[in-house]
């Protein structure tokens, strides 16, 4: 009997090519991480500008449940302080106490629900243009300033809400 030739061929992956086969696997979930912390930050960056439209819809309901605070000019200027809190809500308000809890109600809220948050409201009276201003620090950047300059690593975000009362 003859001997057998056998063919010898390939028959498996070398380590080379597996070893390129990682690299490009690699490369790939690498992106796909960026991706996902950027969807992260774009997301949460989107849910706090919600909460500041939602909170200054907040403050604007609370002057048209309160429109003889708004009338005696109470409202003009809440600037990015908060009031002692007048605690009359259990034995009665003042107009003018109404006002003042709404206040430091609303800068409570705010502090709580964004990072660095805080707003102004601005106007002249009854009938007038009210301007509610929120501002946070969307990028957590350290920021303090409240120019609105689109700015963040110097100023707050900042949403702004005109309307008519």
């Amino acid at each position: 009997m003859k001997g057998f030739i056998t063919k010898r061929g390939q028959t498996g992956f070398t380590m080379l090519e597996v070893l390129v086969a990682i690299v490009v696997l690699s490369f790939g979930l690498l992106g796909l991480a960026g991706l996902q912390a950027d969807g992260l930050r774009n997301n949460t960056s989107a849910y706090l500008r919600s909460q500041a439209t939602l909170m200054a819809y907040d403050m604007l309901d609370r002057m048209r449940a309160n429109m003889q605070g708004v009338a005696n000019g109470d409202y003009n200027n809440l600037l990015n302080t908060t009031p002692a809190d007048p605690a009359c809500i259990s034995s009665g308000c003042s107009i003018e106490q109404m006002t003042q809890h709404d206040a430091y109600e609303w800068s409570q809220k705010l502090a709580e629900l964004l990072p660095s948050g805080q707003g102004s409201v601005t106007g002249n009276g009854q009938g007038s243009v009210f301007t509610i201003t929120v501002m946070w620090d969307d990028t957590r950047s350290g920021a303090t300033g409240t120019d609105c300059s689109g700015d963040s690593a110097v100023d707050l975000t900042c949403f702004t809400l005109s309307s008519m009362i």
